[in-house]
C-alpha cells in the first residue's frame, strides 16, 4: 500500500488529513516533529509526505531539505498556515512539489497527495476528467545534447551521471523537451505540467530557477531554459549547456 508521512503538530489537522487519505485508499503515519518526521521516514520510507512549515524546534524548511538531500525524487507536499508568498517560495526553494495553505480543504489536499503520487509513478494514472491528474508525459526517451530523459524509468542523466531531479522538475523538463523551441506562460505550465486551472505564477517561477540550477552550466546565463521577457520560458535545442 502507498504510505504517506504527515508531519504537523496540530494533532487535530493530523487527525483530519489522516483520515481523509486512510479513505482514499492511502496509508497514512503522523509525525508530531521534525525528528520525529525524519526518524519515520529513515526506519519506514514514505512514497510521499505531507509537511507542514511551522514546526516546533527543526521546521518545515529544514526537514524538507534534508528529506530532498537523502531521496531526491521523493514528492512533498508542504502546509503553510500564513499564505504570504515569501512562505510558499521558501517551501519551493528547498524542493517541496507543491502546496496548500491553511485553512485548506481535506478533500483537495488529498487530491493534491494523489496528483504528486501519480506523477511521481507511486499510484496509476487517473482516468481524464474534471479533477483529473495532469496529462502523462511523453513516452520513450527525449535527448537534448548531453541530455537525456528516460520516462519510463524516471530518470535524467547529463554526460551519463543522473541528476536529482524532483518529480516536478522531471514533468516540468520533460514537457521543456517535448516541445522544444516554443514559448510557454507560467499559466500554461500551470494548466499542463501541474493540471491547476488556477495556481501561484510563483511556483513555475521557483521551478525554473531550480531546473537551470541542475541543466545549465551556468545557471545566471542560461542558454537551454531560457525566458523571453514579458511572454513566459522557451528551451533552446541544440546546445550542451557547456561553458567550453
Amino acid at each position: 500500500m502507498v504510505r504517506v508521512l504527515v508531519v504537523d503538530d496540530d494533532a487535530t489537522v493530523a487527525d483530519v488529513v489522516v483520515a481523509y487519505l486512510e479513505r482514499a485508499g492511502l496509508s497514512a503515519e503522523r509525525a508530531v516533529d521534525g525528528l520525529d518526521a525524519l526518524a519515520a521516514a529513515t526506519t519506514r520510507p514514505p512514497d510521499a509526505v505531507v509537511l507542514d512549515l511551522m514546526l516546533p524546534g527543526l521546521d518545515g524548511i529544514e526537514v524538507c531539505r534534508r528529506l530532498r538531500a537523502d531521496r531526491p525524487g521523493l514528492p512533498i507536499l508542504m502546509l503553510t498556515a500564513r499564505g504570504e508568498e515569501e512562505d510558499r517560495i521558501a517551501g519551493l526553494e528547498v524542493g517541496a512539489d507543491d502546496y496548500v495553505t491553511k485553512p485548506f480543504s481535506p478533500r483537495e489536499l488529498t487530491l493534491r497527495v494523489q496528483s504528486v503520487l501519480r506523477r511521481a509513478g507511486a499510484l496509476a494514472p487517473h482516468p481524464a476528467g474534471p479533477g483529473s491528474a495532469p496529462p502523462e508525459p511523453p513516452s520513450g526517451t527525449l535527448r537534448d545534447g548531453d541530455l537525456e530523459l528516460d520516462v519510463a524509468a524516471h530518470r535524467v542523466l547529463r554526460r551519463g551521471a543522473e541528476l536529482p531531479v524532483t518529480a516536478r522538475e522531471f514533468d516540468l523538463l520533460a514537457w521543456f523537451l517535448a516541445h522544444p523551441g516554443q514559448v510557454h506562460d507560467r499559466e500554461t505550465l500551470l494548466r499542463e505540467v501541474w493540471g491547476w486551472e488556477f495556481g501561484d505564477r510563483s511556483t513555475v517561477t521557483v521551478h525554473v530557477r531550480r531546473l537551470r540550477e541542475k541543466v545549465e552550466a551556468d545557471p545566471s546565463r542560461p542558454v537551454r531554459l531560457v525566458t523571453v521577457f514579458g511572454v513566459g520560458y522557451r528551451w533552446d535545442t541544440g546546445s550542451t549547456g557547456s561553458t567550453a
